[in-house]
């Protein structure tokens, strides 16, 4: 094959300013995705195991239809649909007037697609701890909202550190699709890159080594805080 390599290139601008811009909205969506995955997964989650029926099958069919629809399809119904069928004042402001409207709504869409998966993991963690903690809490004289919020979701979230850090691994990688609507993450700066360079090994290996560096900065600092916590747990004890 006659190519000509030129890895150097990544190095010199316009092209090292553009991964690194990528890089940057790689982490805002991966940073406010999870945000909202957290905060409606451990809603949901713990939803799911309550012992009224309609916000337990509320939640359920929450997890069902947000899992089981690709987030790529997702993703279009927000960013093409949704605003045509909401009033039309508000499909202007959607469409003209919000702010970063193609990150808003990758973060949006990728956030609560993974809320679904966080869910289940939160339900896990939930199920393990709500038999023996639940009542001691109770005890105390905490209302049912207090003990989850204050005693169980808390430990629960202890016991799913290594699920959540393959969640969160996977809504980083997920933040590419962003591209199909604009997000100029790193994939798409690379896309870009490969497209004005013809370098496409050299772009493409760049975004490779990008999501490896985060991933690994990730993992280490998620294992970081679950022997954190581990040690603090033994302390206690």
């Amino acid at each position: 094959m006659n190519y000509n390599w030129d890895w150097g290139m990544l190095l010199r601008q316009p092209y090292v300013g553009m991964l690194a811009q990528g890089v940057g909205w790689t982490l805002a969506v991966t940073a406010v995705s999870w945000t909202i995955a957290m905060a409606a997964g451990c809603v949901v989650g713990t939803a799911r195991g309550l012992a009224w029926a309609p916000v337990r099958w509320a939640a359920g069919a929450y997890v069902e239809v947000f899992r089981n629809v690709p987030p790529l399809v997702q993703l279009f119904l927000w960013f093409f649909v949704f605003p045509e069928i909401v009033p039309h004042a508000a499909g202007l402001w959607i469409k003209r007037d919000m702010p970063l409207p193609e990150f808003t709504t990758a973060a949006v869409a990728i956030g609560l697609f993974s809320a679904a998966r966080v869910a289940e993991q939160v339900r896990t963690g939930v199920g393990l701890v709500r038999a023996r903690l639940l009542p001691a809490a109770l005890a105390t004289g905490l209302r049912p909202v207090q003990a989850y919020r204050l005693v169980v979701l808390p430990v629960a979230l202890r016991s799913i550190i290594g699920p959540l850090t393959s969640e969160l691994l996977i809504t980083t990688k997920m933040s590419s699709i962003g591209l199909t609507i604009g997000v100029l993450e790193l994939t798409s700066q690379s896309q870009r890159i490969a497209n004005d360079t013809f370098h496409g090994f050299e772009a493409y290996g760049a975004a490779t080594a990008g999501y490896l560096v985060i991933g690994l900065v990730i993992t280490l600092a998620m294992h970081a805080i679950a022997s954190r916590l581990q040690v603090s747990s033994l302390r206690l004890a």
